[in-house]
């Protein structure tokens, strides 16, 4: 599972779905995933932040690639976030869903792929 700012957010303010949905993803053995560019979006006081630093040493997070495949992917989709491209072709790569407090954007890009497209699941 591919996880979008919004769930890092949630970890980071130690919110009690975060906590539960780590407990499922624990029993489910589902390994978890984000991007450098989706820890960029989040991360703001490393001092203040350390239940989400402790979150991400647990994780893989995958440094931004891709680029080509992004791009293409932003113009069939006539958007811009790059970000969120980076995120759908990760996934695609890894053959993961998507978990992500903004399903609209992310579907926009997925829709575009076909079947290939990863699975969006909204978050919380």
């Amino acid at each position: 599972m591919i996880l979008d700012a919004g769930f890092l957010i949630s970890i980071d303010r130690s919110e009690r779905a975060a906590h539960t949905f780590l407990a499922a993803a624990t029993r489910s053995e589902t390994v978890l995933h984000t991007t450098h560019p989706v820890v960029g979006q989040v991360w703001r006081n490393g001092p203040r932040q350390a239940r989400l630093s402790a979150f991400l040493k647990t994780i893989t997070i995958h440094p931004f690639e891709d680029g080509r495949p992004i791009g293409r992917l932003l113009a069939q989709t006539k958007t811009s976030d790059v970000v969120d491209a980076h995120l759908v072709i990760t996934a695609i790569r890894l053959g993961h869903d998507i978990l992500t407090g903004d399903p609209h954007d992310l579907t926009t890009l997925t829709a575009a792929l076909g079947p290939a497209a990863p699975t969006v699941h909204a978050w919380p």
